[in-house]
């Protein structure tokens, strides 16, 4: 009961670093969480359904759409001649990606008209009677045939430089090179993407959505209709996981949904199913990198260059920022005295690529950490001595001439080895694959450094609207978006710790274009920095007034007035928060703030590849241990062991949750998640049966997850606190490294296994292979 008592007094005193619970995690789990599809239908709804190409590339000599139009139920076929406004949606300003293809089919899945029917079911039949006829034209699938074939970059490139690299890597006493290929990886959000729109008077619509950046989707919408953007509110309550995957994704369905709405005068739905989701909607970037590095006998880098491929798909969507993230991110937690880095965004015929949790992160990071395991199999040393050897001092630049201010790795890779008992574990896994058998194993312990904020410097602004009603409750609305990750319930704890009340007096109303414009995207894990900054704001207005009105009233200083868990303090006497409130509303003092924050410090200059784009990094380090059957190429996560730097946690079981979820994201990457395109271009992993993603069986059979308590923010961040979102996504690496260590111990640790990514069984019984060949 005493422990009881405490935790109410923790709760009650705002709950700013407590671990309170999702707001909606008893909706989750009793199944009465609203989602867009269990919104209440107007009367008359109709539902849509997407016609998709069945070629990679093609001409569309001939389109017949009669049966379609004549099928039963069916009130509108919609094509791209049906669109008022403007047929693109790219969220870029290239205008390469239409609604719907009207002369050339670019991918297998593109979508060419949509139906609108009376029931969903009837919509999917009649899309299925399409006739048309294509000139089928070459096409390239993946970046070897694209580069073969001379295709285009959909968007610029970059290139960071620093030092002279050339020269570095002549004079180096070692030098190796190689190509490592990461492969790609789809969303798999719960709920699939969904939009209702129901029309307004006038030119006005609403489109409730599942999406992850309702401004663009007013943009988009707007354009499409061809009206002004304050005719288009977007609403948002939840989604059932985003990942990235619904932030630009999602305009198609809006927009095909509000297109309709507004012509039949009616609403409309738009919700594929599985299969057409995943084939029409776009994915993490495979990427092809190439690296040269020269390395002294110590394993200590002198000097790296990188090439680094990424498939785009056939328009640019977010791949220029995506690809640019992976060279910030290609040092991990490394010095590299001498760089050369650069990115090639290639076009291919398959559906474009988009923004995945890490946005292009963990693909930089990752071959970091195939250039530490090449030198030291190169140098005979344990991986985790390369690693110590290299990690960044303070004051070093990275290859984009950011300084490095807050390294903190040292001291957490000691936390970790000592809690994990790594070096133990590891000298008995030497011993045990010593002795041969079937079953080997493998540990690595693998440091992150992940950079914070938009790179595109303007997304770093938020907005927040907090309203005090005279009966001393509290309304919040603000422009991040509530995917899963608890960012409403962060930010109801700032709000509430600013008013010194319980967060049950705290109500957080859906996401809505109407009430907070211009939002950015809840992405780049800077939900809770920019939206509880922006939140922060709103209620010191609203206490700057209050405290102002306090004085006036009760003849006190400012220094004797305090809102505080016991009521607010008025000089001697303390007053209930509630009548404190009702009495300043006769007063006539304004109980409404919109709050407002961009983040300072930041600046980037993409043309000389130079500036500051993060605002701070987070780190992290997680060891895994793994077994692999090494006649199957199954492997087991046996224990992983994680210490994530979060700053000072605005909710230790929020970030832990967070924590735990990337983590085993990130392994079902590099291991399960295969996605495969058959010779024509159609992608066959479109559905659960084919598609592995991790499963509960999965996770680690010991899995100890730990946030480093003792870090606070050196910048003016939310309460000290730091992202958590996308950085330990690239912790699941360590997985990957293990099983590495695991094959190599067939050729005695003498041979990088050079797995590429995802390590499915086929590719590790390959990599045995390799070993014991010697190859």
């Amino acid at each position: 009961m005493k422990d009881d008592n405490a935790a109410i007094a923790n709760r009650i005193a705002g709950g700013v670093h407590q671990s309170l619970r999702h707001d909606s995690a008893h909706k989750h789990v009793t199944g009465t969480a609203e989602y867009t599809d269990d919104i209440m239908e107007p009367v008359g709804t109709l539902h849509a359904c997407l016609g998709l190409s069945t070629v990679a590339h093609g001409h569309i000599e001939a389109m017949d759409l009669s049966a379609v139009e004549a099928a039963p139920g069916v009130c509108w076929v919609m094509t791209a001649a049906d669109i008022p406004g403007v047929n693109d949606i790219s969220p870029n300003g290239l205008h390469d990606d239409p609604i719907f293809a009207t002369e050339t089919v670019e991918f297998w899945g593109q979508p060419l008209f949509a139906v609108v029917a009376q029931t969903r079911e009837l919509a999917r039949r009649a899309a299925r009677l399409a006739k048309v006829r294509y000139r089928k034209l070459p096409h390239a699938l993946d970046i070897e045939s694209a580069t073969a074939a001379g295709y285009p970059y959909v968007t610029a490139p970059l290139t960071l430089q620093r030092g002279e690299v050339d020269t570095a890597l002549a004079g180096a006493p070692h030098r190796l090179a190689g190509r490592m290929v990461v492969g790609g990886q789809d969303h798999f959000y719960l709920e699939g993407q969904i939009a209702l729109a129901v029309p307004g008077e006038d030119a006005e619509v609403t489109v409730h959505v599942s999406t992850q950046h309702p401004s663009e989707v007013q943009h988009m919408v707007s354009h499409a209709l061809g009206v002004p953007a304050n005719a288009v509110t977007v609403s948002v309550r939840r989604m059932g996981g985003g990942f990235g995957g619904k932030e630009t994704q999602m305009n198609l369905f809006a927009c095909v949904a509000a297109i309709a709405a507004k012509r039949l005068k009616c609403a409309v739905k738009l919700r594929p199913d599985r299969d057409d989701d995943m084939v029409a909607t776009g994915k993490r970037h495979d990427f092809a990198i190439d690296y040269d590095v020269g390395f002294d006998d110590t394993g200590r880098i002198q000097a790296v260059r990188g090439d680094y491929a990424a498939r785009c798909g056939f328009s640019a969507d977010l791949s220029g920022p995506v690809t640019d993230r992976a060279l910030f991110h290609a040092d991990n937690a490394y010095f590299y005295p001498h760089v050369r880095l650069s990115s090639h965004p290639l076009k291919t015929n398959t559906v474009s690529n988009t923004a995945f949790r890490g946005f292009g992160g963990p693909q930089g990071i990752i071959a970091a950490e195939r250039i530490v395991e090449e030198i030291a199999y190169a140098t005979g040393q344990d991986t985790l001595a390369v690693r110590r050897r290299n990690l960044y001092e303070n004051g070093q630049l990275t290859p984009y001439h950011q300084t490095v201010e807050d390294q903190i790795l040292p001291r957490l890779i000691d936390e970790l080895e000592a809690s994990s008992d790594y070096q133990a574990r590891r000298r008995a896994i030497l011993e045990a694959n010593a002795r041969g058998g079937v079953i080997r194993r493998g540990i690595a312990l693998v440091p992150v450094k992940f950079g914070i904020s938009f790179t595109a410097t303007w997304f770093n602004q938020a907005g927040a609207l907090v309203h005090v009603y005279s009966d001393g409750s509290i309304q919040l609305n603000h422009g991040g978006c509530e995917m899963g990750q608890g960012l409403h319930t962060k930010v109801a704890q700032v709000v509430a710790d600013a008013f010194q009340v319980d967060i049950d007096r705290v109500l957080i109303t859906r996401t809505q274009t109407d009430k907070v414009p211009n939002t950015s995207a809840t992405a780049a894990s800077s939900g809770t920095d920019l939206n509880g900054m922006a939140a922060e704001d709103a209620c010191r207005q609203i206490v700057d007034r209050l405290r102002a009105f306090a004085v006036e009233a009760y003849d006190i200083t400012p220094d004797e007035f305090a809102l505080t868990p016991a009521g607010v303090v008025l000089g001697q006497r303390v007053m209930a928060f509630d009548a404190f409130i009702r009495a300043a509303y006769m007063a006539r003092i304004q109980l409404s703030a919109a709050g407002f924050y961009k983040t300072p410090k930041i600046h980037w200059n993409r043309q000389t590849g130079q500036g500051r784009p993060f605002y701070y990094f987070s780190y992290g380090a997680a060891v895994a241990e793994v077994s692999v059957d090494s006649l199957t190429g199954e492997y087991v996560i046996e224990r992983a062991d994680i210490l994530h730097d979060v700053g000072k946690s605005l909710n230790p079981a929020l970030d832990k949750g967070q924590v735990e979820g990337a983590f085993v994201q990130g392994t079902g990457w590099l291991t399960s998640e295969e996605l495969w395109w058959n010779a024509e271009g159609e992608l066959r992993t479109h559905a659960p049966s084919t598609y592995k993603i991790p499963l509960a069986s999965d996770r680690p059979k010991v899995f100890n997850v730990a946030l480093a308590d003792w870090s606070v923010n050196k910048e003016r961040s939310i309460k000290r606190s730091k992202a958590v979102g996308e950085p330990p996504f690239c912790l699941g690496i360590s997985v990957f490294e293990a099983i590495g260590m695991a094959v190599a111990s067939f050729a005695d640790y003498r041979i990088c296994p050079r797995l590429d990514a995802p390590a499915t069984p086929e590719r590790v019984l390959m990599a045995i292979d390799r070993m014991k060949r010697g190859a």
